[in-house]
């Protein structure tokens, strides 16, 4: 009975838009919004009234009541390079169940995780290319942000953002939706559903440090990302491109002496056995973006695209209620294992080092950046 309970929900869902920065609900008729209300009465009288068995066996069917229930049956396959058990796999698996369950079925989500279609650059290559073989990911907002998107490139800015309350303040403003629309507005190929994050970015290194200073000539994993290559190089690190599914083992070789990571990622891909020594300099919130290819999304009808809505709104909120414990956790399991956390009580002299990357990467787009600084305040 819940789960009819929940289709009845997403009817009235439909009249408004996602609350945690996403796409815009197509409109549905005043009628439909009408008949809500005795539905939902009659539903809540009929579920007093269940046995559980029968309960249970609503729960079972699925969403089979759902609006997009028999529509046209689509498979997205969805591409992310974290492990599903990763905090922000977990993500990914809430979305995905939802979508399933709110669709009745009619939209299956193929989760390929632990980079098996590649690193991020790879992924976002075939969904730009139009290869076609990926219909979703999930994307750093950094790596996004060298694909012809410069206001993207505003997210990645070391030390934009004070605190994840600031950013969660971001999500839900004018602000990011402007930010997350500049795909369409320079024809990409891709859409934003959600925005996320997966924790603040720390840098881990296999020789021991205990500054910023011990980062000199250190070789320091990176993506393609200019302004992340920028950073490192003015933390007096070497920073050096490594695709992210060979960076345990480049870590292993000595191909580099660190990388930077959230540090649920940090522990989930075991870089702890290769490079146990992390400094929580917080550099950056790692800030994730769920994409799907426009030629996706338009094989999808009214219902169903309601559907993949109402989950990301779902998987945004699962991501803000959890990150904070997932990553407490985390450093208490890293600290117990014997890793080197070293803290970071003063951030000055990495903010003061940054500088010049943060004014640069800000360039034409100032007043848009210090829209995104306000919202601290």
């Amino acid at each position: 009975m819940r789960k009819k309970m929940l289709s009845i929900a997403l009817c009235a869902a439909m009249v408004s838009s996602m609350a945690a920065c996403g796409l815009k609900s197509p409109e549905t008729t005043t009628a439909a919004a009408e008949t809500t209300t005795a539905a939902a009465a009659e539903e809540t009288k009929a579920e007093a009234e269940a046995p559980e068995g029968e309960e249970k066996e609503a729960e079972a069917a699925g969403g089979s009541d759902s609006p997009a229930a028999n529509d046209p049956q689509v498979t997205l396959v969805y591409a992310e390079v974290n492990p599903p058990e990763s905090l922000i796999g977990q993500v990914d698996v809430k979305f995905k169940e939802a979508v399933e369950e709110l669709s009745g079925g009619s939209i299956k989500i193929d989760l390929q995780a632990s980079g098996v279609l590649g690193a991020e650059g790879d992924v976002l290559d075939n969904m730009l290319g139009g290869v076609g073989t990926i219909d979703m990911a999930r994307v750093s907002v950094s790596t996004l942000s060298g694909y012809g998107v410069p206001k993207s490139t505003l997210l990645a800015i070391p030390y934009a953002f004070v605190d994840r309350d600031h950013f969660w303040k971001f999500a839900a403003s004018d602000v990011a939706q402007e930010i997350m629309n500049e795909t369409q507005e320079v024809g990409l190929g891709v859409r934003g559903l959600f925005y996320g994050e997966e924790g603040f970015r720390h840098i881990f290194t296999s020789k021991e440090i205990k500054g910023i200073e011990d980062l000199a000539g250190l070789k320091i994993r990176v993506s393609t990302d200019p302004v992340m290559v920028n950073m490192i190089n003015a933390l007096g690190a070497n920073a050096t491109v490594v695709a992210y599914t060979e960076l345990y083992t480049s870590l292993q070789t000595g191909v580099v002496d660190g990388a930077e990571n959230p540090i649920a990622n940090y522990q989930a891909n075991a870089f702890t056995e290769v490079a146990p020594n992390l400094i929580l300099d917080g550099h950056q919130l790692g800030l994730i973006e769920v994409i799907i290819t426009d030629a996706a999304w338009d094989k999808l009808t009214d219902a169903q695209k309601d559907c993949m809505i109402q989950a990301a709104e779902i998987a945004g909120a699962y991501n803000k209620e959890t990150v904070q414990a997932t990553e407490d956790k985390v450093l208490d399991e890293l600290r117990a294992a014997g890793i080197n956390v070293v803290e970071v009580p003063d951030k000055t002299p990495w903010v003061e080092a940054c500088k010049d990357v943060m004014a640069e990467a800000s360039k034409g787009y100032e007043d848009l950046f210090q829209r995104i600084v306000d919202l601290a305040n």
